[in-house]
């Protein structure tokens, strides 16, 4: 009894005190993170100055506003290099250009829910006559070629309405004979980047379809057309000039590969085979457009036996020519001009014109959206565009001209990367290889980013500028190329990278 009584006692006081114990765990503390401070290794951002184009300009949503200026890349790397940084800054966030009253670019675009990017419905009150005063960092011209950043007189007012001079270079240009690098050494940098050099030599062609020149040969380029691709000999002698030049004074800076523009989203997003047909209409047009159809045989048969062309080469053409409808989704018929021309071989084949139908392999710019389906003549039912009326040249680029853009660009890139590894001041940044990859998706803090319109986050709503957070990427990227290169810490140092979250994919209409 004496030994269940301790018992008793024992399981009674351990009774006691588990009442008395705290089964609540205290929280454990995480470890406080050390913060490490930025290395700048010796560079001096003093004077930083971003030499470039539409993307150095923060240019979105087809426009250049004040959110968007003060979220472009040069702008955010400024911050993280802790120093001052001017930009030629526009009135509002509404975007567009005014010269001497009338509207020469339009307002910014906004997301309009199921209809799409729309037209902001304001009044762009940026006066391009009216000269932005004082010093300035952000040399990012819109629309500048590479030869128009050595051009005299390509910021002249003058020259604006003729279409000889560029409206943003005119807003800030020391004079009207200066040139940009000129403008840009006057501000002695200790450091710059330069980047997007090259894009517009080939952009302007790609926008147009392909309706340019590919100037490969020419070295004149006071000759080239607003859509012409820049000839790599004239690209080369630009860029070596403008890096050994911004290099003349001991500056470091930051160059850029060019992107292959075809994989933006301006290009990628409208379908080759938009055409929705019933059984019925398929075969109604199947029936208006059997006697061209007939008429490419008998052209192409007439050239075999002439012995103009190999019976090979004729059978491959007949098939691309032939046009076919089925029920359900159907390729748009275009106009190929690489095609063989009937017309121009024999008046005979008059009225054969160098129609196909595209194919996955065509790629059609942005604004064929709004175009194709509609009627050319509204009288006639059967003028519907891309179906019963082929599509122009300016609508699709081919195969053909998508390989000119490429070899252009792959030309550029060769140079840029040599003249890095050339220049012991300067860092080379791949930014082609970083659009590739966002072409399926890459990764930027907690948020996956790729190219698609309105939905991918990288790009904007005009379909080939970056968003706010595609510039904040593209600012990180820089940042990581000057680690590799010149020894910084942008990329382990605290608060040295960009955060995604801080920028937007868009902008609010209400934003004025």
């Amino acid at each position: 009894m004496k030994n269940y009584t301790y018992i008793s006692l024992f399981l009674l006081s351990l009774g006691f005190i588990s009442c008395d114990v705290n089964n609540e765990l205290d929280e454990i503390q995480p470890e406080p993170v050390a913060e490490v401070a930025l290395n700048t290794n010796g560079l001096d951002f003093s004077s930083y100055v971003s030499v470039g184009a539409s993307f150095t300009a923060g240019f979105t949503d087809n426009a250049l506003f004040i959110a968007a200026q003060e979220n472009s890349f040069p702008n955010i790397l400024a911050n993280k290099f802790g120093t001052s940084f001017a930009q030629p800054l526009m009135n509002d966030n509404i975007g567009g250009l005014l010269f001497a009253g009338n509207v020469i670019q339009g307002p910014r675009l906004f997301f309009n829910g199921a209809a799409g990017p729309a037209g902001l419905p304001a009044s762009p009150t940026t006066e391009v006559t009216t000269p932005v005063s004082g010093s300035m960092n952000n040399y990012g011209i819109v629309g500048a070629k590479s030869f128009h950043f050595v051009t005299p007189g390509y910021g002249s007012l003058q020259g604006v309405p003729l279409g000889l001079a560029n409206p943003y270079f005119a807003r800030m240009a020391s004079s009207p004979s200066a040139t940009v690098l000129g403008d840009v050494m006057a501000q002695s940098p200790t450091f710059f980047t330069l980047s997007e050099v090259g894009g517009n030599d080939v952009l302007g062609y790609a926008l147009s379809g392909g309706v340019g020149v590919d100037q490969t040969y020419n070295l004149d380029p006071s000759t080239y057309g607003g859509a012409d691709i820049t000839s790599p000999i004239v690209f080369g002698q630009v860029f070596t000039t403008m890096v050994s030049t911004l290099t003349s004074g001991g500056a470091k800076g930051v160059v850029a590969t060019v992107p292959y523009i075809t994989n933006l989203a301006h290009f990628t997003t409208v379908p080759h085979n938009p055409i929705p047909l019933d059984g019925a209409k398929a075969a109604a047009l199947n029936s208006a457009y059997t006697p061209y159809n007939l008429g490419i045989q008998q052209a192409f048969g007439a050239l075999v036996q002439l012995q103009l062309m190999s019976q090979e080469d004729a059978a491959a053409e007949i098939a691309k020519r032939t046009i076919s409808f089925a029920a359900g989704q159907n390729a748009v018929v275009i106009i190929d001009e690489d095609l063989t021309n009937l017309e121009a071989i024999n008046p005979a084949f008059t009225g054969l014109k160098q129609f196909r139908q595209a194919t996955a392999e065509d790629l059609f710019v942005l604004p064929s959206s709004s175009f194709i389906g509609t009627l050319a003549d509204p009288n006639n039912p059967l003028s519907v565009r891309g179906v019963g009326v082929a599509l122009e040249d300016k609508w699709v680029i081919t195969p053909e001209e998508q390989l000119a853009i490429k070899t252009a660009t792959d030309a550029y890139n060769n140079i840029i990367v040599a003249t890095a590894a050339s220049n012991p001041n300067v860092a080379l940044v791949d930014l082609k290889s970083v659009l590739e990859e966002a072409s399926t998706g890459i990764m930027f803090d907690d948020y996956m980013l790729n190219t698609s319109l309105v939905t991918g986050g990288l790009i904007s709503l005009d379909g080939v500028h970056l968003t706010a957070r595609g510039y904040a990427l593209m600012a990180n990227e820089i940042m990581a190329a000057m680690d590799a290169d010149f020894g910084t810490n942008f990329t382990s140092a605290t608060g040295g990278l960009a955060v995604a979250g801080d920028y937007p994919t868009n902008y609010s209409p209400t934003l004025r």
